[in-house]
């Protein structure tokens, strides 16, 4: 047997079947039920003594239930004495909830690393943290891994007569920068005015789009209200085409009704969180080598990072 085993929680058992199939390494077993009152009950079904134990388990909806499992299980396996105890969070709930941004609200994200580290995490993995410097809430290791790698070649392959990157707000400069100097393509900017939470208005374009294929570039796509308008804007103002690339398909609410609905020719995401609803639209890409690779590196010690320069 190998030194290290991997377990699923009930979140994305998809993913956690395709990076176990990467690793050529079965899924270890628990058992996870619920009480009647909704209490999570998990017996893990095998010995962990001395293992290096990876758990994957993305904190996507239902978030409260999936983030309970996650520490319920680190807990079961800190108590079966697992030597190590790595959380693979593709997706990082209530991350957007990173500084007070008015007063009297909560630091959300920092309260769940708090919870996670208590309840017996050694080190996290996770795919585009909303704010990178969520990493600082940790005092454990944590490799926040670039969604990138997944959607270069993808772009590559499009073969587009005159791409241009764009970020659909001023906060997402510095990730679409990052994708304009790896493809060589020049970048734009939507400009929008965020009225209150999962609301936005665009307001302008900063930067020439006329006669261009638009590559919108996010961490997230939620209720697909500013990849819409930001498609329709570029596309007033003469783009080609839009495509938007997003790590994570949180697609709540009306997110389907307007994507079908909208001017955005394509949206391409990764396979963090497990779609409720297929559409025409949307093309899924698949993070279990990436993230299979990533478990391989860690337990065997070596270089995460090496991973990212050598394919970006």
């Amino acid at each position: 047997m190998s030194g290290y085993m991997i377990f699923s929680g009930t979140s994305n058992p998809e993913l956690s079947e395709e990076i176990a199939k990467y690793l050529e390494q079965p899924l270890s077993q628990a058992t996870i039920k619920r009480f009647s009152d909704g209490e999570i009950s998990i017996q893990i079904a095998e010995s962990v003594r001395g293992k290096d134990v990876f758990i994957i388990q993305p904190t996507s909806s239902p978030a409260n239930d999936n983030l309970m499992e996650l520490l319920i299980m680190t807990d079961a396996l800190k108590r079966s004495s697992a030597n190590s105890i790595t959380a693979v969070v593709p997706y990082y709930g209530y991350a957007r909830q990173d500084r007070k941004a008015a007063p009297r609200v909560p630091i959300t994200a920092k309260l769940v690393a708090n919870l996670m580290e208590v309840a017996g995490i050694t080190r996290m993995v996770t795919v585009d943290l909303h704010a990178s410097q969520i990493q600082g809430f940790f005092d454990i290791p944590v490799d926040n891994l670039y969604g990138a790698i997944l959607f270069m070649d993808y772009i590559k392959a499009k073969n587009f007569k005159n791409p241009v990157i764009a970020s659909p707000d001023i906060g997402g400069v510095a990730r679409a920068r990052y994708f304009a100097n790896k493809l060589g393509l020049d970048m734009v900017i939507v400009d929008k005015r965020r009225e209150k939470a999962n609301e936005s208005e665009v307001m302008n374009i900063i930067g020439e789009v006329e006669g261009k294929d638009v590559i919108l570039i996010d961490d997230m796509v939620d209720t697909a209200g500013t990849m819409v308008k930001a498609a329709s804007a570029l596309k007033k103002l003469g783009a080609t085409s839009v495509m938007a690339c997003c790590t994570h398909p949180v697609l709540s609410g009306p997110a389907y009704e307007r994507l079908e609905a909208g001017e955005l020719d394509e949206l391409v995401v990764a396979n963090t969180i497990p779609m409720t609803k297929k559409s025409k639209k949307i093309k899924m890409l698949s993070t279990a080598s990436m993230l299979g690779e990533v478990i391989r590196r860690v337990h065997n010690n070596e270089s995460v990072n090496s991973l990212f320069e050598a394919n970006t």
